[in-house]
């Protein structure tokens, strides 16, 4: 007999609503079996019927993270990992410490650095030198579209004052042309291409890591935003396929497939044949979207933006940042896409991105008719007042990332001063999308960011950070907490073409988070004061904070 259990003594998440209290879940199995006034489930229970006292707290469907790197920061994590660092000298202590701890490594490898400890957001390649002269050390920032190397992984590429920046990439120099110790975009791939590579199990082992960090976090299925094969071979996909039939992968997660730009169509025969070798599997992976980089970041002026950068003196430069994949042919790109039922998510900051993606899209619609592809941009920074609308013209998701919606020192010192004064009021429009009936998606792009969802709501309602709150970023693009609630749970679940979860409704998936207190009855503030009590998945307890699973 499946196991039957009511959750009540708290409020129920009910897109539209908000919170309901008084009314509670019962799952009966892997699914919701009803969602009713908790006198009634109360009423309805008998001897067998297991009963969770809510304590004032909320459940809500499990969150889905329409935008998560699990296999990449679960390998970073076991690395050398800078993220939790808040000064340059905790992040020298941290490299220092790997180094000593790991002498038998040929190379030092890992990530995490915020930009804005560093003047200009590009750290120079001497103060590597100081802790680490022999070795090659290479560093992700924590976007991921710049790396801080040493003198030593500089020799090792043959990079020098003579090495021209190649396509869609840059090399930070001295004023005498020599390379300074910072690689943005593909300049970082000279260096990286030497890295010892990941191993398969290693991929696995970081897939798992980000799964339990998942579970932790209330979140019960993923989009992994890139799923790529690397320049040794080593398939990310097949860390999923072997988490999956090791019955390891217990969260349901669906892979973007990586468009390599610098190659040409006949790779679509290629992502069709790993798209079908999946769901002839069956399981718990979907892999039907493919990831289309549109530009970069804004912060290393790569971001694809209407006007010019500015200069550091205010002056306007010849730079509007980098259309990865030029514009004539992102959309035959897109066409052919959805031509053959692959969903495309774009990664799309600068306002010009936006536009040429959703361009992309409009192409596409245009010429094969709605297919019912679930096409979504992702980051969204900055979004022309004329293209708002065109979402839900498009039937294209604004898939979010809302914790970056705030005055934080990388967009206050990195960013908005070197934009054009149009675009810094563009910050992350949020409410113009919602005003626009746009639909939202959620997601962290962990672990380029905190990967808790109740952080990036409150950001999303307060447009505050977390810690040490500045003055509110473009207060009026806030949204509620109701309609960022839904992004991170029936919105991405749309993004991931899973009908079975999102929603509280009998007969779905019983994909279940349960929180120790109702965020939606205390001051925006406290949101991400909240904690998960328990996390679900199909009926079975993934996470819990009151017992070892």
């Amino acid at each position: 007999m499946p196991v039957t259990r009511i959750f009540v003594g708290g409020a129920i998440f009910r897109e539209g609503a908000g919170s309901i209290p008084g009314w509670g879940v019962r799952i009966r199995g892997d699914r919701i079996d009803a969602v009713l006034p908790e006198g009634v489930l109360r009423a309805e229970a008998d001897a067998e019927t297991i009963v969770t006292e809510l304590g004032g707290g909320l459940v809500s469907p499990g969150f889905v993270d329409a935008h998560f790197h699990p296999t990449i920061g679960g390998v970073e994590a076991g690395l050398c990992d800078l993220s939790a660092a808040t000064t340059v000298d905790e992040v020298i202590a941290a490299i220092r410490a790997y180094a000593a701890a790991h002498p038998q490594l040929d190379w030092i490898v890992g990530g995490g650095w915020a930009m804005d400890l560093f003047p200009g957001g590009t750290p120079r390649a001497g103060l590597l030198d100081s802790i680490e002269p022999d070795r090659p050390v290479s560093l992700a920032n924590r976007d991921h579209h710049g790396y801080w190397v040493n003198s030593a992984a500089l020799r090792a590429a043959g990079i020098t004052a003579e090495t021209p920046d190649p396509v869609g990439g840059r090399i930070e120099r001295d004023l005498d042309g020599s390379p300074s110790g910072t690689l943005h975009e593909a300049a970082a791939d000279l260096v990286n291409a030497l890295a010892p590579a990941t191993t398969r199990d290693g991929l696995r082992d970081g897939l798992l890591r980000g799964q339990a960090l998942a579970f932790s976090l209330g979140i019960t299925g993923w989009q992994d935003a890139r799923v790529d094969v690397d320049a040794n071979g080593v398939d990310v996909l097949e860390a999923y396929l072997d988490a999956d039939a090791a019955g390891e992968l217990r969260a349901h997660a669906s892979l973007s497939l990586w468009w390599d730009r610098d190659r040409g169509l006949e790779q679509l025969d290629e992502l069709i044949a790993r798209r079908e070798r999946v769901h002839a599997r069956g399981g718990r992976v979907r892999a039907s979207t493919v990831k289309l980089m549109v530009d970069g970041v804004a912060e290393n002026f790569t971001a694809a933006v209407s006007r010019p950068y500015l200069d550091a003196h205010g002056c306007a430069t010849g730079n509007t940042g980098h259309s990865f994949i030029p514009a004539d042919r992102l959309r035959e790109i897109v066409r052919l896409l959805d031509e053959n039922d692959f969903q495309a998510h774009f990664h799309a900051l600068g306002d010009r991105a936006v536009t040429e993606a959703l361009d992309a899209v409009a192409h596409a619609r245009a010429t094969n008719g709605d297919r019912g592809n679930r096409h979504h941009l992702a980051h969204l920074q900055m979004v022309r007042v004329q293209d708002a609308p065109r979402f839900a013209q498009l039937d294209a998701t604004a898939n979010l990332q809302p914790l970056w919606a705030n005055a934080e020192a990388q967009l206050t010192e990195l960013t908005l001063p070197f934009l054009h004064e149009s675009l810094r009021d563009r910050q992350y429009p949020f409410h113009d999308l919602v005003a626009a009936g746009a639909r939202l998606a959620g997601g962290s792009d962990w672990p380029v960011s905190s990967a808790n969802p109740l952080e990036g709501m409150q950001v999303a309602v307060t447009r505050q950070y977390i810690v040490d709150p500045a003055e509110p970023l473009t207060p009026e693009q806030a949204v509620t907490l109701e309609r960022i609630w839904t992004a991170y749970t029936a919105g991405s679940a749309h993004v991931h073409g899973d009908a079975d979860a999102g929603t509280l409704a009998a007969g779905l998936r019983a994909d279940l988070v349960v929180l120790d207190r109702d965020p939606f009855a205390r001051p925006a503030n406290e949101i991400s004061r909240s904690r998960v009590v328990e996390t679900i998945v199909a009926g079975t307890t993934v996470h819990s904070a009151l017992e070892r699973i």
